[in-house]
């Protein structure tokens, strides 16, 4: 189809829509009317539907009801660190664990406003062009991710707050009000917690794991963020997650979906299942028989929205079947509308201010800016020995080293969308040093090896029927049938399209298929090695024969062929592909492997000032059921969480030349380098720092921004300090519960000047049920301006009572002057003076109890954070 006609179509599709609407308002029909109460408005309006127009508006891409004028719409969206998976490009702010280590509830509420705007410009522009049935287009965002980050070998642990639940509850909660606005009326947008609830991996075994934990466990760590979003932050949707707890599949949970969630917290907002998860009842958990079965127990336990495979089809069946009444149908059904109504989906964009807003915020400098104060206020600087930070930047000679120096991909983490700009490690050094200053980059190893394809530039060696480069057909199904709907001449076959990118316009990249015809001239006698990089499936063909196939069976990574050549000899390629969810990607590229001399790379560069290595992890290794099984991990989780041997052998290297290294350590989760905690003298962690990544370490490193990030989650020092990933029990887990002595402690985080803290002011006697305030003063008492994190831990001093032996229960971020004070005040609820019992009800702590204040935890020395000051007070 030609891209005029699409164009032509889209506008005649929109304007259908905008008849059909204005027809529907014309209309007498109560839920027209702008003046009656949203409640009122949904009763009439779903009184009008037949069983069938039900279900459908239950599933996540409902259909349009033409002859109500209700138009289509998809409720699967995202927006974890700014908007995802849109075919625009917008801000990408850092990865969720990145910007927990902000420890910055403002920043983060600025940032989800920020997002919410963008993603109310695409859905007016989705309005405006017809496309509200799209994924990815609509404003119902199934985000944050609120599970608590309990062991680092979660791959999907990047997406959390890290592992606290009071650092998770109120970093939840600064985002839910960003992103939902604070209009009496309309929402801006509709976040949603998940996923709900005891989910945090193992990701192979999610679509069958039975969680039970006791009662203390459930009420003390993995509910209490959930409860705060839900009861106080008013979070419009809750996702419910694919394992099951205590043998039910979580989304009909008598004890997670009816009791706790429906009856004690009044949760009157809509429930989405996880994606496929209802299918997983009767084909994976096995408590169901059939789709009809599971659908209905569903609903009876209050999820609204099936995602997937459209299970929920089998409801009007389940009906006629007396599995469950129209009248428990119609239940879920308002709660959809009433969300519908409360984004302002059924009334006039000059009744809804959030309708007026414009594309152009897409990207704005302020939001550009935001992106970059986050980055640089996620970076945690773990080691500093000797000062070596920060390098000054009128240094000769820079070796930027390491498989994250130019990664584009790990700087966006996962669930992202794309930026126009995105700034890598390597960029942002030299973008940072002068013009007399050489930056010389040497990849020298992948994540888990030191064998690397040379590539070589054979572009001009590729041709079809003439034209440079490969013929590319693109089909609308995943088996190359039928006619291709696009066909055009690509110069390289080199794609990475994130979920929701779109090929050519009206064609996105998911549930396709495609083949690259091309004619390979050899450039002389010998041997080339082809690399074929793809997800999905995909098969290569020479000379019509196969010799790489992983259509029905892919591993996330690599394959290589070696192919015997003859000088100006002709080859014929066919390289076929298919993609379903996700991220796409397909890339074809020649060269030969060697492997790095370590040595000999060290010698070369003996003249250098500096060696700065980005190493690390990224997300083409950890994240969400993913084909991934290097060495070290197993479908996005991790099998050890040890930095891969490969970098500290590097490491090991460059350090002997003794130059002054700096290791710029990126991942999602908990790294553990004991070596290098004691060998490399700088250390940063700077996440998936999103667009702006590569900026905010070169401001780091070279002194221009004072880094003062927090660890989100406990940095072990080896896999002997963890328990068994699929075992949920809190004992020895987290900072919280740890026994042992861990690298860098939750909270642990250093700067380039130094904080004093004295006057601190608190009862020495508290009564029960009346809150407590808490003062202090905090100084910066070093030569340089810098930020500090103030944290306060509650410590139990009565050992007869089960709880943490500290947890935190506020924190502050501040910037202060060299030579600068403030008073620093909290204000400790009778909630925060409490514990959760062996039956999961909360309980006063009682007789003693002691308080912390400091830069760190007040058993983890940190320099630069100086004295922690300790209290202890009677409770009566």
């Amino acid at each position: 189809m030609k891209l005029t006609t699409l164009r032509f179509l889209l506008g005649v599709m929109a304007q259908l829509v905008f008849f059909q609407l204005t027809f529907a308002q014309n209309t007498p029909f109560p839920f027209n009317n702008h003046s009656l109460s949203f409640e009122k408005r949904v009763d009439d309006l779903v009184s009008r539907l037949t069983l069938e127009e039900k279900v459908s508006q239950m599933l996540n891409s409902s259909p349009a009801i033409s002859r109500l004028g209700i138009p289509a719409y998809d409720w699967w969206n995202e927006t974890l660190h700014g908007v995802a998976r849109t075919p625009f490009k917008v801000t990408v702010f850092p990865q969720a664990i990145g910007m927990a280590a902000t420890f910055d509830k403002g920043s983060l509420f600025q940032m989800a406003g920020y997002s919410a705007l963008e993603g109310r410009a695409i859905y007016n522009k989705a309005v405006e062009t017809g496309r509200t049935n799209e994924r990815y287009l609509g404003l119902t965002y199934w985000t944050p991710n609120i599970n608590i980050f309990r062991d680092p070998r979660w791959g999907r642990g990047q997406e959390t707050y890290g592992e606290d639940p009071f650092l998770t509850a109120i970093l939840g909660d600064a985002f839910v009000r960003g992103l939902q606005g604070n209009d009496s009326k309309y929402l801006l947008a509709a976040a949603c917690a998940k996923h709900y609830a005891v989910h945090s991996g193992p990701e192979p075994l999610r679509h069958v794991f039975n969680a039970d934990v006791s009662a203390y466990d459930l009420w003390d760590t993995y509910l209490p963020a959930f409860q705060k979003l839900v009861v106080d932050s008013k979070v419009a949707g809750v996702m419910c997650a694919y394992n099951a707890f205590r043998t039910q599949p979580c989304c009909a949970s008598d004890i997670l979906m009816t009791d706790i969630l429906r009856k004690q917290w009044k949760f009157d907002g809509y429930v989405t299942s996880d994606c496929w998860a209802i299918d997983d009842f009767y084909k994976n958990h096995k408590t169901h028989p059939d789709a009809a079965s599971a659908s209905a127990d569903a609903v009876h336990h209050g999820t609204d929205i099936d995602c997937g495979t459209d299970a929920y089809k089998a409801l009007v069946q389940a009906v006629k079947d007396g599995k469950i009444t129209e009248k428990q149908i119609d239940v879920s059904v308002k709660r959809l509308f009433m969300i519908r109504f409360r984004l302002g989906m059924f009334d006039p964009p000059s009744m809804v201010k959030f309708a007026q807003t414009p594309f152009s915020v897409l990207e704005s400098p302020a939001h550009r800016d935001h992106a970059l104060k986050m980055a640089r206020q996620s970076i945690v600087l773990l080691r500093n020995e000797g000062n070596v930070l920060p390098l000054k930047k009128a240094l000769k000679k820079i070796v930027v080293l390491g498989p994250n120096a130019d990664n584009s991909i790990s700087v966006l983490g996962n669930y992202n969308g794309i930026p126009s700009k995105i700034t890598t490690i390597l960029q942002g050094i030299k973008d940072k040093v002068g013009a007399n200053t050489e930056v010389v980059y040497e990849k020298a190893i992948n994540f888990t090896n030191d064998t690397l394809l040379v590539y070589q530039d054979l572009g001009k060696q590729y041709s079809f029927n003439g034209a440079p480069g490969f013929q590319a057909e693109y089909y609308r199904n995943k088996e190359l049938q039928g006619k291709p709907e696009l066909v055009r001449i690509e110069p390289q076959l080199n794609h990475q399209w994130q979920e929701g990118e779109q090929i050519v316009a009206g064609f996105q990249a998911n549930d396709f298929s495609s083949r690259y015809t091309t004619s390979f001239k050899a450039p002389s006698t010998g041997s080339v090695t082809f690399e074929l990089e793809a997800d999905e499936g995909y098969r290569f063909f020479v000379n019509g024969k196969s010799v790489l196939d992983a259509w029905t069976r892919n591993r996330w990574g690599s394959r290589v062929y070696r192919l015997k050549t003859q000088k100006d000899s002709v080859y014929q390629f066919v390289l076929e592909y298919w993609q379903g969810g996700g991220k796409g990607n397909v890339r074809l590229s020649a060269g030969d492997y060697q492997r790095t001399d370590f040595k000999a790379l060290a010698e070369k560069h003996r003249d250098a000032d500096a060696f700065i290595f980005a190493g690390g992890i990224s997300p083409q290794l950890e994240g969400e059921e993913m084909r991934v099984n290097y060495p070290g991990f197993d479908g996005g989780d991790r099998t050890s969480i040890l930095l891969p041997a490969i970098q500290t052998e590097l490491m090991k290297e460059l350090k002997a030349t003794g130059k002054p290294v700096v290791f710029v350590m990126m991942t999602g989760s908990a790294i553990a380098t004991p070596w290098e905690a004691k060998n490399v003298p700088a250390i940063l962690n700077a996440w998936y720092g999103g667009q702006a990544a590569g900026t905010s370490v070169a401001d780091v490193i070279f002194g221009d921004y004072n880094p003062a990030g927090r660890l989100p989650v406990t940095f072990y020092g080896s896999d002997s300090d963890l328990e068994a990933f699929n075992n949920y029990d809190m004992s020895n887990r987290t900072y919280r519960y740890f026994k042992g002595k861990p690298l860098y402690g939750f909270g642990y985080g250093l700067s380039y000047t130094t904080f004093r803290y004295d006057q601190l002011s608190a009862p020495q006697a508290v009564q029960k049920g009346k809150n407590v305030v808490v003062s202090v003063r905090v100084t910066n008492s070093g030569a340089v301006a810098g930020e500090e994190v103030v944290q306060l831990y509650v410590m139990n001093q009565d050992r007869s009572i089960k709880s943490a032996s500290k947890a935190l229960k506020g924190f502050e971020r501040l910037s202060l002057k060299a030579g600068e004070s403030k008073l620093v005040k909290f204000t400790l609820t009778g909630d925060d003076l409490s514990y959760v019992n062996e039956e999961g009800a909360k309980e006063l702590y009682k007789n003693k109890l002691a308080i912390s204040v400091g830069g760190c935890q007040p058993d983890e020395a940190n320099p630069k954070t100086g004295n922690v000051l300790v209290h202890n007070f009677s409770i009566k």
